[in-house]
């Protein structure tokens, strides 16, 4: 797992730890390590320079400098650069530089221009193999002024390598939003502990690959804010087939999805069940939706139900609403879904039926729902573009308003609970915006219920996996490839299995 922080967390830390260190201490360790991952992609040739040496002497690299901290980590890292031989520029854009760190890579042969002086900076950028960005830190809100709103441009366009210090300058390391002007870094070095920014888009994407250099905060730091899972997590949160199991032992999902309309999310949620490791499924709709789950999955335990589920038998956790429709039938067949006291997963039409009927959220048992930004704002009476802007404040909001698990789905998706910290979902990829994926995920997770996890591990592992089974689908059968091709929600069903593979692997 990693692990990210806000940023009263970490400030904390930081004064804890600086009153048991040297004064400057801190910061030279930060620059260290910046320096060290810079050394490094100029040395593997991703910043572009090629030829003999260590990629390093004889580079060309630009700091952006700003007047706090982060400008004083950019300037000691580019002395270190200096010292081994590469021509460093830093450009100066705050109303104050740090003394220290200026002295310092002057001492080390480097120059400094200010942002002001004519064409110098951009002529610098424009010739550079790497830029390391320390206009803001993490303690910068809103969107970049002049100077450094110029800068930012010039930088993200540039084709050096683009390294931001600790944070891309104008995210915000709390939440990941940009408002407005932005450093879009290839590669972003962040010191002491991960921010929730740069797990949660915008911010994500503005980041690029994140490195996180220890810096000895980690006995200062109190809980965390945001989480990533990683595969050996998720393969703790599966439920595993053991020796002595049966169908029974392995979970029971019962999955009410599809109507006479609406056929195709019954035979997807009943695909994400089946490949998600239930021991059976247990399926109930109207006929005609039962009739092609029969076709597709032979497997599957079917019952036709019209407005009472008295006869589909004993099931471990219920799926409910994907395409059942939102009329009085499914207002009172999800109502008898969670009058229950087993866990429960509310998806799509289910989702519309409670934004009416919030009331049926009043129970003990555990509750995940996974709506998209849209039906997150109509259960919370907001915007839309509001949830999307701001995804970890609203899939918080919602976890404490609702009494659930909630999985907020889109191009981050994030889990949360009450009182424990955001989990954000790292695979993934946008060929997974297609008809039908949400009703795959909708069942993959229903599967992990009825085997017995937590609603929260439930819900992290079937975003994990899914995502993953969606990257597999779209990467196709050619090894090495990065091109990927349109996918269907049958294919990311398909690639489900070769998903879990991964998890042992």
């Amino acid at each position: 797992m990693r692990y990210a922080h806000e940023v009263e967390k970490v400030r904390a830390a930081e004064r804890a730890l600086m009153a048991r260190l040297p004064e400057g201490a801190l910061m030279r360790r930060a620059a260290a390590g910046l320096a060290s991952v810079c050394a490094g992609l100029l040395r593997s040739g991703r910043a572009g320079v090629t030829g003999p040496g260590d990629g390093v002497y004889g580079a060309e690299v630009v700091l952006l400098v700003g007047s706090g901290d982060n400008g004083g980590d950019a300037l000691y890292a580019g002395e270190r650069l200096a010292r081994r031989g590469a021509r460093v520029t830093a450009i100066l854009a705050g109303s104050k530089t740090h003394e220290g760190g200026l002295a310092a890579l002057r001492s080390a042969g480097g120059r400094a221009v200010e942002a002001g002086d004519g064409d110098r900076p951009v002529r610098a950028i424009e010739a550079a193999d790497l830029i390391i960005d320390g206009m803001l830190g993490i303690g910068g809100r809103g969107g970049l002024r002049e100077p450094y709103a110029t800068l930012a441009g010039h930088a993200s366009c540039a084709i050096a390598t683009l390294v931001a210090c600790d944070l891309p300058s104008g995210v915000d390391a709390d939440t990941g939003v940009v408002s407005g002007a932005a450093v879009h870094a290839d590669v972003t070095v962040t010191f002491g502990t991960y921010k929730p920014g740069l797990f949660v888009d915008p911010g994500a994407e503005h980041a690029g690959v994140v490195e996180l250099v220890d810096i000895g905060l980690g006995p200062y730091l109190s809980d965390p804010d945001a989480c990533l899972p990683q595969a050996a997590d998720v393969d703790l949160w599966t439920p595993q087939a053991q020796r002595e199991s049966n169908k029974y032992r392995r979970g029971v999902p019962g999955v009410l999805a599809g109507s006479e309309t609406f056929t195709g999310a019954a035979v997807l949620s009943v695909g994400g069940a089946v490949r998600g490791g239930a021991g059976m499924v247990r399926f109930a709709s109207a006929r005609h939706s039962v009739e092609l789950v029969r076709h597709h999955w032979p497997e599957a335990v079917t019952s036709v139900v019209e407005d009472s589920l008295s006869g589909v038998g004993r099931v471990n956790a219920w799926v409910a609403g994907p395409g059942m429709g939102t009329d009085e039938r499914a207002e009172t067949l999800l109502g008898e879904v969670l009058a229950t006291d087993l866990p429960v997963l509310v998806d799509a039409d289910g989702l519309t039926v409670l934004t009416r009927r919030r009331d049926l959220l009043g129970r003990s048992a555990p509750t995940v729902l996974t709506p998209h930004a849209g039906e997150l704002a109509r259960l919370l009476g907001t915007d839309a573009d509001q949830v999307e802007a701001r995804r970890l404040e609203h899939v918080r909001r919602a976890a404490e308003e609702l009494n659930a698990t909630v999985l907020l789905k889109g191009s981050t998706t994030v889990i949360a609970e009450a009182d424990r910290p955001v989990r954000v979902n790292p695979t993934g990829t946008p060929r997974l915006a297609t008809a039908g994926s949400g009703d795959v995920l909708s069942g993959l997770i229903g599967a992990f219920l009825a085997g017995g996890a937590a609603a929260i591990d439930a819900a992290a592992a079937g975003a994990y996996l899914h995502g993953l089974a969606g990257r597999l689908a779209a990467a196709g059968p050619e090894p090495g490839s990065d091109a990927e091709a349109p996918i269907s929600a049958q294919d990311v069903v398909d690639a489900l299995p070769a998903a879990f593979r991964t998890l042992a692997g």
